[in-house]
């Protein structure tokens, strides 16, 4: 990371800005790219005078929510038609991808708007939601939202810890930590639910 720190900061403001953008864009395609690593860097040049703070919390926000409109519509096209696949099948039935519309349909401003906060959700709740018939006119206002509000939270941060790198990676990977733990949570909760509905007897059972 301080070859990467080292490196960046010898190149000119456009490149810093293009790799920021870069990092930004991909995480929404493969999730182990560090965008907030990038932002963090960014922000940390910003506080030395290297580039603009706001160049830098602009430039992130758009380019994660365009790659993530992109992945959505990509979604659109081909997740329904793996959905209905054999595979796609056996994976989430019919009766459950019915439960999952019925959901989207009803909670989908606050389970995106979560799910864009929590490491690994991010990246699958909104695609899923698109495969599920989900119009970019819903799905992606809560993206805009809270992609706005988690990216600005970490600007802020590393902008005003920017004096000292090791306390900026510190505080990051602490935001980090907290975020995954709670990724946990929701994901024992909802582990928990899928079980329930399993073994749930059905209508009319005794």
């Amino acid at each position: 990371m301080e070859a990467l720190l080292d490196w960046l900061a010898g190149q000119s403001p456009a490149a810093i800005y293009t790799v920021v953008g870069l990092l930004a864009a991909v995480e929404n395609v493969f999730p182990p790219i560090p965008a907030d690593v990038g932002i963090a860097l960014g922000a940390f040049l910003a506080a030395r005078g290297v580039v603009n703070v706001w160049a830098i919390y602009g430039i992130t926000v758009v380019a994660n929510v365009l790659a993530a409109l992109a992945v959505f519509e990509a979604a659109k096209h081909y997740g329904k038609r793996f959905l209905q696949s054999r595979l796609g099948r056996r994976l989430v039935s019919e009766k459950s991808q019915a439960r999952i519309e019925k959901l989207y349909r009803r909670y989908h401003l606050w389970g995106i708007f979560v799910s864009r906060l929590l490491p690994v959700y991010r990246n699958i709740v909104p695609p899923f939601a698109a495969a599920s018939g989900l119009p970019a006119s819903k799905a992606m206002p809560p993206v805009i939202v809270a992609t706005a509000l988690y990216y600005g939270v970490l600007t802020a941060v590393a902008w005003h810890l920017g004096a000292n790198w090791d306390t900026v990676k510190h505080v990051v990977g602490r935001i980090g930590i907290g975020l995954a733990v709670a990724a946990g949570a929701v994901t024992a909760l909802l582990a928990w639910l899928w079980w329930r509905h399993r073994h749930a007897p059905e209508n009319g059972d005794a």
